[in-house]
């Protein structure tokens, strides 16, 4: 057995904003495992300035691993357990290895085709007219939850945004998410909480920055809409640490990213046991990933049946992404059996 690894840069169709900036470009790795002529797959998805593992040393410790592929998967993501994009990435290429389709990791309805996930419809930060064109598109093909992001713009434009969707589609007609990837000071955050909170805002995902404990248990404890936790469970290893900080915050929510919380071990270790005792729900999200990767966390997702719509991608982001059979209906996310995986 033998492993390479390769970088890919994926270009953006166009410049997609958020509140850390512009992205034009995305960083990703893939891992090639090759045995009695049959490869295996994997992406470490990595995102520049909030993956616990954008290292100086990432390249080096993807080439040792390479070098070691012969110590088997458990050993490798012991040793590679502060790299969770590449924990991902060797997850999906043992997984491919063994599978007698490459890009086929998880057997199901979903690859069958038979069933379909439902997902939210992403509307990226820009102008109030670039946001306002994707929130009609998103709701013309048939989205019925939209996410938005905000913390970039005005708030008082993005509550415009959001009140022109409310005036038009009531709650039970639309799910609004709004992402603020950090972007309030715990001083501002409650007021502009129960601002959102008169437009019937299913949830907002990680308010304010991460590692601040005591503002956000406060703020999970007063907020008049379900806060989720996205980026505050990014390098978070240990288990220990994990159940404590569901303990001090008790939000209601929890985001999944298996690119980086630690791939498949790290989404299916948050024990539903736990969660059930904090009553916390979670859905899970993807974070950029190309079609390899979106389509094995797509896999993945089907097998836990949570009904909730999930944040995965639809991979028509990127001006080279590899052809995949994911596909779009009507704010679900499908299977079609007649397109392969192009790598």
């Amino acid at each position: 057995m033998r492993a390479t690894y390769h970088k890919y840069i994926l270009n953006f169709k166009r410049p997609s904003g958020t509140s850390r900036g512009v992205l034009k470009t995305k960083e990703t790795w893939f891992i090639i495992i090759t045995k009695n002529d049959k490869h295996g797959v994997g992406e470490c998805g990595i995102l520049r300035t909030l993956s616990i593992d954008d290292r100086p040393d990432y390249e080096e410790k993807l080439k040792w691993v390479c070098n070691n592929i012969n110590l088997g998967l458990e050993k490798l993501l012991n040793e590679v357990y502060n790299f969770p994009s590449i924990q991902f990435g060797l997850e999906q290429a043992f997984l491919s290895l063994e599978s007698t389709s490459p890009f086929e990791l998880f057997p199901s309805e979903f690859t069958k085709g038979e069933k379909s996930i439902p997902i939210n419809g992403l509307v990226w930060m820009g102008t109030k007219e670039f946001m306002k064109i994707q929130i009609k598109e998103k709701i013309s093909s048939g989205f019925s939850c939209i996410k938005m992001k905000i913390g970039a713009i005005d708030f008082d434009t993005e509550l415009e945004l959001l009140t022109s969707i409310r005036k038009e589609f009531s709650s039970k007609d639309i799910e609004l998410r709004v992402d603020a990837n950090g972007a309030f000071t715990p001083k501002e955050a409650l007021e502009k909480l129960k601002r959102l909170s008169a437009l019937e805002i299913h949830s907002i995902e990680q308010p304010i920055k991460q590692g601040q404990f005591e503002e956000m248990a406060l703020l999970c404890e007063q907020t008049p809409l379900p806060i989720a936790l996205d980026e505050e469970l990014i390098g978070v290893f240990s288990e220990t640490k994990k159940e404590e900080i569901l303990q001090i915050i008790q939000p209601q929510f929890i985001i999944l990213k298996p690119s980086l919380i630690g791939g498949f071990q790290g989404s299916d270790r948050v024990d539903r046991k736990k969660l059930t005792k904090y009553n916390v729900s979670w859905w899970i999200t993807s974070a950029l990933e190309s079609n390899v990767g979106l389509n094995a966390i797509a896999q993945f997702t089907y097998t836990l049946q949570n009904k909730m719509p999930q944040g995965l991608g639809t991979g028509g982001l990127y001006t080279n992404n590899f052809e995949a059979p994911l596909e779009i209906e009507k704010g679900n996310l499908q299977y079609n059996n007649s397109k392969k995986v192009e790598f």
